[in-house]
């Protein structure tokens, strides 16, 4: 999992069948010190998140099967929160 902001939305005519009727956003994750700038990464949305929301990504296809209810698929990448805010104590 990893923190990200969603950046855009993504348009598609046709879809395969298990995102029939599902959102899609384009989310940038968070920068890591030291690392180089992530790319941005297409998600299934599952919170009704939007433009601009800091959001809690699941990356990995057995979470994403679970999230959505469906038997392992095409889709590896869920949104499955939206982040108010977060507390980092002093220290770490």
């Amino acid at each position: 999992m990893f923190l990200a902001r969603v950046v855009g939305e993504v348009v598609a005519t046709v879809k395969h069948p298990h995102l029939a009727g599902q959102k899609l956003l384009l989310v940038r994750p968070e920068l890591t010190p030291g690392k180089p700038q992530p790319a941005a990464v297409i998600a299934v949305d599952t919170v009704d998140s939007g433009v601009g929301d800091r959001v809690l990504v699941a990356d990995e296809g057995n979470a994403a099967a679970q999230v959505l209810h469906l038997p392992r698929g095409p889709v590896r990448t869920v949104i499955v929160g939206v982040v108010d805010e977060t507390d980092v104590p002093s220290g770490t």
